[in-house]
Order: structure tokens, then C-alpha cells, then sequence
């Protein structure tokens, strides 16, 4: 029987290959394209903890790095990761971090904590995102969050409920075994 820790290991790779899956699909706005990522991304930080869901996007990250065409749109390389979408993918690192560790201050999250803490760590997504975004473009910041974070708002809501019932859910089938 593997332990706790291989278990999430091998959780991690998962939430690294499920991130990197669903990057290609996207659609395309100006400066920074909608994608599915997010979604693994917050499950990866309420269902993992802030360690592993953070190893999670990190092996994804330097898959990017490397070359795998694992960022949205088939890209990858460090141009990315000093481009627009850059920020993003930095907090694709930090969120997990923040969600584990809100998370945790539960001993049994409900189903609104665990709202609440991927909104948390959405945030985070965004504040890094829309620094770099502004940076990389010479925008203020104002109008880099009108195009680097308003359009995400709506789909992101609805990533936040989905997700929040599916770690809510995976937690309680896991309390039960």
C-alpha cells in the first residue's frame, strides 16, 4: 500500500498534466487568453495543501520552461514566463499556496470556506497577473485590470463553484474511506 506522501506525489503529477491539458484550450482575447487551467489550479491548493498543490504547478511550470508546449496556446520557453501571461503563471504557483493554507484553518472546511479560499487564490492569480501585464505593456495598472482581470471575473465565479463542490465533495468521500 503506497503512503500518504507517494500518494500525493502522484496527485501532484496529475494536477500538472490535467494544467497542462486543458492550456490549449483557450479563448483568444487581446493580451491574455481564457483557459480552463485556473480550475486545476484551485483544486490542486484545496485538495493537495499548499505543498503539494504548489509542487503541482511547479513541475508545470518547468515543463513550460523547458520547451513542452504546456502554456495556453501550445507555448512555452521563458519568453513566456517574461511576457504578458507571465504573472499569470506565477500565481498558478502562489495560488495553490494561499487556497492550502486557508483551507486549512478549517478542520472540516464546508462548502463555502473552500469558496471563499479559491477566491483567495484567484486573487493572488490576478494580482501577479495584472503587475506584469502592465509592466510588460507599459499600461497603467487600472486599464491592465480592465483587460487582464475584469474579462476572467464571470468564468471565474463559475470555476470557483464548480471547484469548491468537487474538493468539497473529494474531501468528504476521503473522510468516509
Amino acid at each position: 500500500m503506497p503512503s500518504d506522501r507517494v500518494k500525493k506525489l502522484v496527485y501532484a503529477a496529475l494536477f500538472a498534466a490535467l494544467t497542462a491539458v486543458s492550456a490549449p484550450l483557450t479563448i483568444g482575447l487581446p493580451y491574455v487568453p481564457i483557459t480552463l487551467q485556473t480550475f486545476f489550479v484551485m483544486l490542486s491548493g484545496a485538495v493537495l495543501g499548499p505543498y503539494f498543490g504548489a509542487l503541482s504547478m511547479a513541475v508545470y511550470l518547468l515543463l513550460g520552461f523547458i520547451g513542452l508546449p504546456v502554456f495556453a496556446g501550445f507555448h512555452s520557453g521563458l519568453g513566456v514566463l517574461a511576457g504578458y501571461t507571465g504573472g499569470y503563471l506565477i500565481g498558478f504557483l502562489l495560488c495553490p499556496i494561499a487556497i492550502g493554507l486557508i483551507v486549512r484553518m478549517r478542520k472540516k472546511p464546508g462548502l463555502l470556506w473552500y469558496g471563499m479560499a479559491m477566491a483567495a487564490g484567484t486573487l493572488v492569480i490576478y494580482a501577479f497577473g495584472v503587475a506584469q501585464l502592465s509592466i510588460v505593456t507599459h499600461m497603467p495598472l487600472d486599464k491592465a485590470a480592465l483587460v487582464g482581470a475584469l474579462p476572467f471575473v464571470p468564468g471565474d465565479i463559475l470555476k470557483i463553484i464548480v471547484a469548491s463542490i468537487v474538493a468539497w465533495k473529494l474531501k468528504l468521500s476521503e473522510a468516509v474511506r
